[in-house]
């Protein structure tokens, strides 16, 4: 299925050290288990100073794939985009 693009949502994400990946993803009651990495997108180094950096992934989860992006100016982790059967 396709990622379909969300208004951000803020979300709990856990941080697995031996895979470098979330591991799981909460917000508004619901919950994913990250099963594997599909992409990385660092915007660190493109960002301007005032808007922030920040780091995408998209994840395979349990319920399909999932886009999660990490706001480091705000210290804050948002959903982007879920898969249609997520």
């Amino acid at each position: 299925m396709a990622l379909v693009r969300i208004p951000p949502i803020e979300a709990d994400v856990r941080w697995d050290r031996g895979a470098a990946r979330p591991a799981e993803i909460r917000w508004n009651g619901r919950q994913l288990h990250v099963t594997g990495l599909s992409a990385v997108r660092d915007e660190r180094a493109a960002y301007p100073a005032d808007r922030g950096p920040r780091v995408t992934f998209v994840l395979d989860t349990d319920d399909g794939q999932a886009s999660v992006s990490f706001d480091a100016r705000r210290r804050r982790w948002f959903v982007e985009a879920l898969d249609t059967a997520a």
